[in-house]
């Protein structure tokens, strides 16, 4: 069989460029072993980890907060199948509609393992050990990222485990240890925490969430604790194992931990792995990642790459810009992907975001700024609904008043970011969003007062 471009990958890069592919009239397929396309975000990590971050959220509210709204609640309890099986449907309905998305627009599935096989061929390894050849002139490489686990730590997928195993536990761990004090470790670690788990965090580094602002990480840090995650910091772990039913975690210069299940979040790598990338030529760099240009070419001629699988951040809304960029530019049409303006988001409660630059960077790199600071406890909307915990900070250009970079912890912060990162690629200044009319009362007006707040002149701090 031979196609115009084939993707090997069907994750959120993946489908994407086969669909936009369509679009320019192109014949594609998308190759993917597994039964659900979406990739890990869909099947096993942002979209799952949110549905289950909501339903915690809401068990938590219904338990703890109702009663201020003047609403009694008695004898809540948790239906942990309910909520499993309701992730899995929100998982399932998103699947079947990249289906229709792939059928709609005449893109081929072909289920199986992708590999490469020489120029311009791709070998598909089915299930049951069938093999197939396809041909193309074009071939995009969207194989995502897997899960990074330390030496020591020996994952059995039931006891100590992976993010994704520790999104379908069946009961609430007593205890959970969690190591990595990054956005996986934090979110799964804060459903567990809400549903009854006592939960500690191990973290190497000095603080949590480090990419972040500090100044923002810091202020999560005390949230964090408040709400009871045990996050112990500067902790170096030499192992983890299943022991007499449960596990215990070994760290440098401390007792032994007993706890009844362990989740490795330290981070995921490039899944490039037995991709046959040696029968074109291609080399990964030290971290596993694929060399591109900035049209996403890889050095084989006729191979492109993006997402997970090359330099940047790991984020599916950035492998879907990726895909939409590399396939408009193999037609000529415009091709750049900002990575300096994607934002980031930490489905925690209260949410953190950020797009820009951070205030560490900003200092390290010798550039002059202005900061500006308000906190949600001063927004009307957020006292109404009754979280108030949080603030935005803009920074902009000390000169120019440009914005550099703006980072948000609050209600709803992945959703402020995005007017934050429009406004960022638009080139604006601080004075720019100030004088923008924002509807009252909202959360939004927060990011407006942050602005004034650039050149001293908030209103309502």
């Amino acid at each position: 069989m031979t196609y115009d471009l084939i993707v090997i990958g069907g994750g959120p890069g993946g489908y994407v460029a086969a669909i936009r592919a369509a679009q320019l009239g192109m014949n594609a397929a998308v190759v993917e072993r597994e039964p659900q396309l979406g990739g890990t975000c869909l099947r096993v990590g942002c979209i799952p980890s949110k549905a289950l971050l909501e339903s915690s959220h809401k068990f938590e509210v219904a338990r703890h907060e109702l009663g201020v709204h003047g609403i009694q609640v008695g004898g809540v309890a948790l239906d942990l199948a309910t909520m499993m099986k309701r992730k899995a449907d929100v998982v399932g309905t998103l699947a079947k509609g990249i289906d229709a998305l792939l059928a709609k627009n005449k893109v081929a599935r072909l289920r199986g393992t992708g590999r490469l096989a020489g120029a311009g061929k791709v070998e598909v390894t089915a299930a049951d050990g069938g093999v197939t050849a396809v041909e193309a002139p074009r071939i995009i490489l969207a194989v995502g990222s897997r899960a990074v686990v330390l030496p020591g730590v020996e994952v059995d997928g039931r006891l100590v485990c992976t993010s994704t195993e520790a999104l379908s536990f069946d009961t609430v761990p007593a205890h959970l240890v969690v190591i990595g004090g990054g956005y996986i470790g934090l979110e799964l670690g804060s459903v567990w925490r809400r549903l009854g788990s006592q939960v500690t965090v191990l973290e190497y580094a000095d603080r949590i969430l480090t990419g972040i602002d500090a100044e923002i990480a810091s202020e999560a840090l005390t949230l964090f604790k408040k709400q009871g995650l045990d996050i112990r910091l500067g902790v170096k772990v030499k192992s983890a194992r299943a022991a007499d039913g449960g596990c215990i975690v070994e760290c440098e210069g401390q007792e032994p931990i007993r706890c009844d299940r362990v989740l490795a979040a330290t981070g995921r790598a490039p899944a490039t792995d037995g991709l046959g990338l040696e029968t074109v030529g291609i080399q990964v760099d030290r971290r596993g990642c694929i060399p591109v240009d900035g049209h996403f070419r890889t050095t084989a001629p006729g191979v492109w790459a993006i997402g997970d699988c090359i330099p940047g951040p790991m984020l599916a809304h950035r492998a879907e810009e990726d895909g939409v960029a590399c396939v408009d530019g193999m037609a000529g049409r415009w091709v750049h992907v900002d990575y300096g303006l994607v934002p980031a988001v930490v489905f925690t409660h209260p949410e953190i975001a950020a797009v820009g630059r951070t205030e560490e960077q900003l200092v390290a790199d010798g550039v002059a700024f202005k900061k500006g600071v308000f906190p949600f406890r001063a927004n009307g909307r957020a006292r109404t609904i009754n979280d108030t915990a949080g603030k935005v900070k803009v920074l902009a250009d000390a000169a120019t008043d440009r914005v550099l970079g703006i980072h948000v912890i609050g209600p709803a912060a992945g959703d402020l970011i995005g007017e934050a990162a429009a406004a960022m690629n638009f080139g604006a200044t601080a004075e720019d969003i100030a004088r923008v009319c924002h509807a009252h009362p909202t959360l939004p007006e927060a990011l407006k007062e942050a602005a004034l707040a650039v050149d001293g002149r908030a209103i309502h701090a």
